[in-house]
């Protein structure tokens, strides 16, 4: 006799916080059918996923007590631990996930707290606006407690599929966040500094975008052979030797500073590749900075 195909329901989960990003991790679990509690240190938020059908508790022990699975998503990391810290006993046997933002130090820490207490602990790194949280194009980073990953795994997809699992170093989520960060906030004060230059040379910003979109298309293959540069500590000369670039760096800065422009980032990136001129490094590839970047590693 043929068996009957079974069936899994969707696990329940508790968030604490509910900012704009606690909203919308609350928001892509209730789509994806998984009960939801919900707890916010201030009243007055969470509305909204309330009449979505989240369960609103009075108290965080209450919100956590109430599912196997608890994501914290709060403002930073001194505002986690003062919530989680009274939660230890009421945390025993279930799987903390904190997606709060902070540095891989702050995830290595609480990470030291939850072996302390024998807690089942994940960090992780929400990479996409809030808006974005629960499609397609989510990118969510977890790493730390790989059992814990495993066993909730269908449960984090809500948030991102697929959810991504780095390994076991706790603040390896938080390490991925902070590189991909420092790579985005540079090339936005970059992208910034060149319709600074552009509109005092006359360039409205819109006739400017065409042509920036193509430098924007040649950055993936770049970043890959980048990569194998750095790795390999052999920054080969493609074409494109570190003199010849630091030359176009100093007639930026120049004519950034005949218009009067900030040029402080400017200068700091002339700074390093005059550096890393003087160590050597003229005649190989760009990525050869990073000697001089990270010259204690």
């Amino acid at each position: 006799m043929k068996q009957a195909n079974k069936t899994t329901d969707p696990a329940p989960v508790t968030v604490l916080g509910l900012g704009d990003m606690g909203r919308s991790l609350a928001r892509a679990f209730l789509a994806a059918g998984h009960p939801t509690t919900v707890w916010n240190r201030s009243p007055g938020k969470g509305e909204d996923v309330v009449a979505l059908g989240a369960v609103r508790a009075a108290s965080a022990e209450e919100a956590v007590r109430a599912s196997g699975l608890v994501v914290v998503c709060l403002v930073d990391y001194d505002a986690s631990d003062a919530v989680l810290e009274p939660l230890a006993e009421a945390l025993e046997g279930r799987v903390l996930v904190n997606l709060t933002s902070d540095t891989p130090a702050r995830s290595r820490q609480t990470a030291a707290w939850a072996a302390k207490h024998s807690l089942s602990y994940l960090d992780g790194a929400i990479m996409v606006p809030v808006d974005v949280v629960g499609t397609a194009e989510a990118l969510v980073f977890h790493s730390g407690d790989r059992a814990a990953f495993a066993a909730h795994e269908a449960t984090l997809k809500a948030l991102g599929e697929p959810a991504t699992y780095l390994g076991e170093d706790h603040g390896l989520a938080a390490a991925h966040d902070m590189a991909m960060l420092d790579f985005f906030y540079g090339a936005m004060g970059g992208l910034v500094h060149a319709f600074a230059l552009a509109r005092a040379e006359g360039i409205d910003g819109a006739s400017l975008v065409p042509y920036l979109n193509t430098i924007a298309a040649i950055l993936p293959p770049i970043a890959e052979l980048t990569a194998v540069d750095v790795d390999t500590r052999t920054y080969g000369n493609d074409g494109g030797n570190l003199a010849m670039m630091a030359a176009g760096v100093d007639h930026i800065l120049h004519t950034a500073k005949d218009h009067h422009l900030d040029v402080s980032h400017l200068a700091g990136l002339k700074s390093v590749t005059d550096r890393a001129i003087a160590e050597g490094h003229g005649s190989s590839s760009w990525s050869s900075i990073i000697e001089v970047i990270a010259a204690d590693r």
